[in-house]
C-alpha cells in the first residue's frame, strides 16, 4: 500500500514539474530496451529452468525475453523522477516474492536537490541497487549473463537515499535507509529498517574504485536476523583495447537458528576490444556459501561453485547488439540436474535499444 501511494505521488509530482516550466517537455525523456535470448543447458532440466541461484536468462531451450523495459525520466536543476515498467524472465523470477502489482516495476523514484552550492540530492522510492558492478540490463554489462555474486545480491531496493557528488565528479558518497534486502512490499512483521553506504572514487578517467555495504535484515522480526554485506570492486576501462573488473563480496548473518554464518565471492572480468564493433570477455568467479544462507542446497559442503565463461559481442549499430556466451559451472557437491557436477551454459542473445 505504501509503494502504491508513492506511485501516485510520483506521477503527480512529475506532472506538476512538467507544467511548471515552459521547457519541461524537453527535460522529459522516454526510452525502451528489449533483450531476447536462446539458452541451452546441457544438463537438460526437466522443468526447463536453470539452477535456483540463477534469475536471468532462466529458461532452457527456448527463445524467450529476459527483459523488456520502458522508461521515462525527467530532470531539471532541482527535481528529478524516474519510472520504469518491465516484463520478462528477470521480472518473473527475481521479483517472485513481490506481490503481483509490484512485479512490473523496474524503478519508481523522485529526487530533490537540497543545496544550490553543492550537488546533494535526496531520492526516495524504488531504485536500482547501490551494490555491485552489474545490473539487470545486459547491454550495460561486460558479459551476457550475470555472475553468481550479482544474482544473489540486490538488483533493486526501496527506501531513501542521500547522495553527494563533488564538483570534479570524481567522488560520490551515498547514505541509504532501506526496506530490507531487495524488497518493495513490506510485510506487517517486518518493522526494522536497514542501512547502506556507497563510496565511489574515480582517480582517473579510466579507473573506478567502489565500496558499498548493507547493514540490516533480510528476514522478518520473529527470526531475529542481522545481516552485513560488503561489496568491493575496481573497474579499469579505457578507450584502448583492454579492460578489467575485479570484485569481492563478503556477507555475514546472525539469527536464532545459526549463530554466525559467512559467505563470500571473488570475481574478475577481462575485456578485449579487437575492433570498434567487437568485444571479447573472459570471466572467472567463485562463490562459497557453505552455511547455505543465500543458496540452499541441503548438501554436505553447502553451495561452493566455481564458474568460468567467455563471450563475444558484435555491435551492428548503436541500438542492436548480438552476444554469444559459453559458461561452465563446477560444484563441490552434486547440486545440478541429473547428478552432474557441472553445467555448460550456451546462449545466443540479441539486445535492442529504442
Amino acid at each position: 500500500m505504501i509503494i502504491r501511494k508513492f506511485l501516485i505521488v510520483f506521477l503527480l509530482s512529475t506532472i506538476q514539474q512538467v507544467h511548471a516550466q515552459t521547457d519541461s517537455v524537453k527535460k522529459l525523456h522516454f526510452s525502451g530496451y528489449a533483450e531476447l535470448y536462446y539458452s541451452y543447458d546441457f544438463s537438460r532440466p526437466a522443468n526447463k529452468e536453470k539452477p535456483s541461484f540463477v534469475y536471468n536468462h532462466k529458461r532452457h531451450h527456448e527463445i524467450n525475453t529476459n527483459l523488456i523495459l520502458l522508461k521515462s525520466n525527467y530532470q531539471d536543476n532541482h527535481f528529478r523522477a524516474n519510472l520504469g515498467l518491465m516484463a520478462g524472465n528477470y521480472s518473473r523470477y527475481n521479483l517472485s516474492a513481490e506481490p503481483n502489482w509490484a512485479k512490473f516495476i523496474y524503478e519508481a523514484n523522485v529526487g530533490f536537490r537540497i543545496s544550490n552550492k553543492q550537488t546533494i540530492w535526496i531520492d526516495a522510492g524504488i531504485m536500482p541497487s547501490h551494490i555491485g558492478f552489474e545490473s539487470a540490463i545486459s547491454a550495460d554489462c561486460w558479459t551476457l549473463t550475470r555472475n553468481i555474486l550479482a544474482e544473489n545480491s540486490p538488483y533493486y531496493e526501496s527506501g531513501i537515499k542521500i547522495g553527494y557528488t563533488n564538483r570534479q565528479e570524481n567522488l560520490s558518497i551515498a547514505f541509504l535507509v532501506l526496506n530490507g534486502w531487495q524488497r518493495m512490499h513490506i510485510p506487517s512483521d517486518f518493522t526494522k529498517p536497514s542501512y547502506g553506504v556507497q563510496v565511489n572514487v574515480k582517480p582517473s578517467k579510466e579507473l573506478t574504485l567502489n565500496y558499498s555495504n548493507f547493514i540490516g535484515t533480510a528476514l522478518t522480526d520473529s527470526l531475529q536476523s542481522f545481516r552485513t554485506y560488503h561489496n568491493f570492486y575496481l573497474i579499469y576501462d579505457s578507450d584502448e583495447k583492454f579492460g578489467a573488473i575485479v570484485g569481492f563480496d563478503l556477507g555475514t548473518e546472525n539469527n536464532f537458528n545459526n549463530k554466525h554464518a559467512l559467505w563470500y565471492s571473488p570475481a574478475f572480468i577481462l575485456q578485449y576490444k579487437p575492433k570498434k564493433n567487437t568485444k571479447l570477455a573472459l570471466r572467472g568467479e567463485y562463490f562459497n556459501d557453505n552455511h547455505e544462507i543465500v543458496v540452499p542446497t541441503i548438501t554436505r559442503s553447502g553451495f561452493r561453485v566455481f564458474g568460468v565463461s567467455t563471450n563475444i559481442d558484435y555491435h551492428f549499430n548503436r541500438k542492436i547488439t548480438s552476444r554469444l556466451e559459453g559458461k561452465l559451472y563446477l560444484s563441490t557437491d552434486r547440486i545440478f540436474n541429473k547428478g552432474q557436477t557441472n553445467t555448460v551454459y550456451i546462449s545466443a542473445n540479441t539486445t535492442i535499444r529504442l
